[in-house]
């Protein structure tokens, strides 16, 4: 039975490596509402923002290199759909400190 779930993502301390936000679920479709993104360190970073498709390693940027200012906050509200097994990524271009919330509606099929 399909069903529909406003949820939200919390990670914090993301830093150049790669941090999954939403790990995709096959039979899933993920409607992404709002993407806040929070530099923590006091030091101005750079993020990207990104699906991996099927968590395969094919990257389709959606911010590249978006500019975060020390201890500010970006908010990217944009709404965008990713499905079944595809990742929601993101990763600092330094050893930052950023904690980012999604909030995205989760609708099974």
């Amino acid at each position: 039975m399909a069903s529909e779930v406003l949820s939200y993502s919390l990670t914090a301390g993301v830093t150049n490596s790669e941090s999954v936000l939403i790990n995709g679920v096959d039979g899933h479709t993920y409607i992404i509402l709002s993407v806040v993104i929070c530099e923590t360190a006091g030091a101005a970073e750079t993020v990207d923002l990104y699906i991996d498709e099927n968590g395969g390693g094919t990257d389709f940027e959606l911010l590249s290199d978006q500019a975060v200012g020390a201890n500010e906050t970006f908010v990217w509200n944009d709404r965008f759909v990713i499905t079944d097994t595809d990742h929601l990524c993101a990763a600092a271009a330094s050893s930052a400190n950023i904690d980012i919330v999604v909030s995205f509606l989760d609708q099974t099929r």
